[in-house]
């Protein structure tokens, strides 16, 4: 984590973009989301502009039009290839998060496209799954459009907010410990977010779904 974070506050202006953009669009594209950074790379791009290594607007551009476009060609792998991918056995571990995704996606149609960008695991697959379900592309550009914008606007501003505690660090420990700090920080976030995330699932379980789930073969409901 140290060194991730060291490359992206450290680079200059160009590099910034490219590795925020690249991390988002490869966590969306390409059904990796789960072990790639996307959220982490976009609040430490935020971070970046605060500290004055490029500005805000294009680091908002950059990680909200990866996200769209990221999700774009998620989908279209989806629509090709979705029932081989969700055939692979490297995914039977996450079976039963896939089938939570694919039943949120049956009863909420676009909603859960653009709900889903709010959470790690459902960013990461619910753009394949909306192209499986052959959901229509103009309603999934919609929502995915409105997620991608909201979302990424707020995770940038998020680390922009989190500069200021950086450079108070940094003037006190040096860079070293600012990137230390800023580390635990991302830590206790990510153990938070997993920890929530589980809880979720264990009251879901136990208290069942809101309503009967469509079956998966069933179109998506209209948004």
């Amino acid at each position: 984590m140290g060194g991730f974070i060291h490359h992206i506050l450290d680079a200059p202006t160009w590099l910034v973009l490219l590795i925020a953009g690249g991390v988002v669009f490869v966590e969306d594209a390409l059904f990796v989301g789960f072990v790639v950074p996307g959220e982490t790379a976009a609040i430490l791009a935020g971070v970046a502009a605060r500290l004055g290594h490029a500005p805000l607007w294009a680091v908002m551009v950059t990680v909200v039009l990866a996200a769209i476009v990221g999700d774009s060609v998620g989908y279209e792998v989806g629509r090709h290839v979705g029932p081989r991918i969700l055939a692979w056995s490297v995914l039977d571990k996450r079976r039963q998060r896939l089938d939570d995704a694919q039943d949120f996606l049956a009863r909420r149609g676009g909603a859960a496209v653009f709900l889903g960008r709010w959470v790690a695991f459902f960013r990461a697959v619910m753009p394949a799954l909306a192209g499986t379900a052959r959901m229509p592309y103009p309603r999934f550009l919609a929502f995915n459009a409105a997620g991608g914008l909201a979302w990424g606007v707020a995770v940038v501003l998020a680390g922009y907010a989190a500069g200021a505690s950086y450079a108070t660090v940094e003037s006190k420990l040096g860079k070293d410990g600012a990137v230390v700090v800023l580390a635990l920080a991302l830590g206790a976030y990510a153990v938070h977010a997993i920890r929530k995330r589980r809880r979720e699932a264990a009251e879901s379980a136990a208290s069942g779904t809101a309503g009967p789930a469509k079956r998966r073969d069933e179109p998506a409901d209209p948004a």
